[in-house]
């Protein structure tokens, strides 16, 4: 239970359960490359014993499993690399072969260390590195079992950290081993970058381009006499983008909630953000956006749907007269027959 399985060449696996451990770099754009690796101590249908699969960025590059046994491209630019060497998806499929062996030991070793011989468990890998666009480089390596922490990897201090008394057995192992924690170091902070920089140049009609968010502000009115502005801001690329209320050109806040970046079909990305205003203070609001395809911030201000408006009850003492100019249609109603009046 090594981990001597995971060469310098990009294999890899895992599941859709672990997370990576860092996030962007804030303020600038950046590139991830990861892996995972995840096995199964009893498969079934459509759950293989070992899977291996690699990502740049939020784009799934490579798959390898149990079940075909080969290690294959997930996008078609990735076809680019046997282009540079033939042998190159046999190489990978040999090395992934080899990790499926080593991690099937590593669980049936660590549910005996556990006393779990029965029942489904898992032993998970994931590892890589990211490179922002300032030249600031990260990278992790963590290990998992059941869906826990286990033990990861500090690359500063070449040692490892564990989660538990049983991955305290295998850091006693394992930190005393300076060459080969030496090499994680390397991999993590040289080899990997290099993968990246060359998937980035396959894919770079895909993963360097730039797609500006579109942004819209919608309103709903609230029981206590606020109301919610949310900013709606979809069908960006890359990923990266700061989003913020802002109050007479400053930011704002009190009252907001933010939502994650997260992914459309389509390969963009989406993110709502919200904020609970005074009604009397709306105009002063705006939904400020920026983004690597934008020359300078999109400020975005509510603005009334064009044909609706919205309907309370008049009071006895309300003209119909002094609120019909509050409706974009210019609606003017009688008070004598529907007793209600339009406003924004």
């Amino acid at each position: 239970m090594r981990g001597r399985d995971i060469g310098l060449l990009p294999s890899s696996a895992g599941p859709l359960t672990l997370c990576p451990l860092f996030s962007s770099f804030p303020g600038s754009t950046s590139h991830s490359l990861r892996y995972f690796y995840t096995a199964v101590s009893e498969p079934g249908q459509g759950l293989p014993q070992f899977i291996d699969v690699g990502y740049v960025d939020d784009q799934q590059i490579i798959q390898y499993d149990s079940d075909t046994k080969e290690y294959l491209p997930r996008v078609p630019w990735m076809r680019k690399a046997e282009k540079e060497d033939p042998q190159y998806w046999h190489k990978q499929t040999q090395i992934a072969q080899g990790n499926q062996l080593a991690f099937r030991v590593s669980l049936q070793n660590l549910q005996n260390r556990y006393n779990q011989s029965r029942g489904i468990h898992t032993y998970q890998l994931m590892y890589g590195c990211e490179l922002s666009s300032d030249g600031r480089k990260g990278g992790h390596h963590q290990y998992s079992y059941d869906g826990r922490d286990f033990i990861a990897f500090d690359k500063e201090t070449l040692t490892w950290t564990a989660a538990d008394t049983g991955a305290q057995v295998t850091k006693r192992k394992w930190d005393p081993d300076l060459a080969w924690n030496q090499g994680r170091k390397a991999y993590l902070e040289e080899i990997c970058i290099e993968w990246l920089q060359r998937y980035l140049e396959y894919g770079n009609e895909t993963l360097l381009r730039t797609e500006a968010p579109v942004v819209k502000v919608t309103r709903k009115a609230d029981y206590d006499g606020l109301e919610t502005l949310v900013c709606q801001v979809h069908g960006f690329y890359p990923q990266e983008i700061e989003a913020n209320w802002v109050k007479d050109g400053k930011v704002w806040q009190e009252g907001t909630l933010r939502g994650l970046v997260a992914p459309n079909s389509d390969g963009t990305y989406y993110l709502l953000l919200s904020v609970q205003i005074d009604p009397e203070e709306r105009e002063r609001f705006r939904c400020r956006v920026e983004h690597d395809s934008l020359e300078k911030p999109l400020d975005v201000r509510w603005e009334t749907p064009v044909g609706s408006c919205l309907w309370r009850e008049a009071t006895e003492s309300e003209s119909v007269d002094a609120f019909s100019d509050k409706c974009l249609i210019g609606l003017k109603l009688k008070l004598d027959v529907i007793g209600k009046n339009c406003y924004r």
